[in-house]
């Protein structure tokens, strides 16, 4: 087992020391409160909680590099509707997001230029189009046999220079 490398995390620990100095369990359960799950893309620009008007405890939260319906996104979903209250799902990609700018190809081209790494062994799930990626994604959740019938599943595109989601129809 290796040692934590504390030099390069000394921001991290510096401010979650401050952090905790003013820290105050609220008591939450780990259940979401108002029903809901999120799946959003990891984008440092989003903030999922803030743009729907919630905070810590109202909802779940689901990342990965393009808000993309995953076997671990339906994993967790499982887990979350079943034993942490979730009743509803919002699938939310984001405006001039970098896996929607390319195809599987060029992504694995590009880290390869870059880098010297072949990374053609991962799918990146790349979107041409995000509209239709989309409405696959929330079919994905809605079809699932594992996830109760009545879940309701939607879509919005999150606009990350004005703030505003856009709902789509799926």
């Amino acid at each position: 087992m290796g040692k934590f490398p504390v030099d390069a995390f000394v921001d991290v620990l510096g401010a979650n020391s401050k952090f905790a100095q003013s820290f105050e369990d609220e008591h939450l359960t780990g259940t979401a409160r108002k029903g809901l799950a999120i799946v959003t893309c990891m984008d440092s620009r989003i903030n999922p909680l803030a743009v729907v008007g919630m905070k810590s405890g109202d909802a779940k939260i689901l990342r990965n590099a393009g808000a993309r319906v995953t076997d671990d996104v339906l994993r967790t979903l499982v887990l979350a509707t079943y034993l942490l209250a979730v009743e509803r799902v919002l699938i939310m990609p984001h405006t001039d997001c970098r896996m929607a700018s390319g195809d599987e190809e060029s992504i694995h081209a590009s880290i390869e230029d870059k880098h010297g790494i072949d990374t053609r062994s991962v799918a990146f799930r790349m979107v041409t189009d995000q509209r239709a990626a989309l409405a696959a994604d929330v079919a994905s959740i809605r079809e699932y046999s594992l996830l109760p019938k009545n879940l309701v599943v939607a879509g919005a595109i999150f606009d990350v220079h004005t703030g505003r989601l856009e709902p789509v129809d799926c």
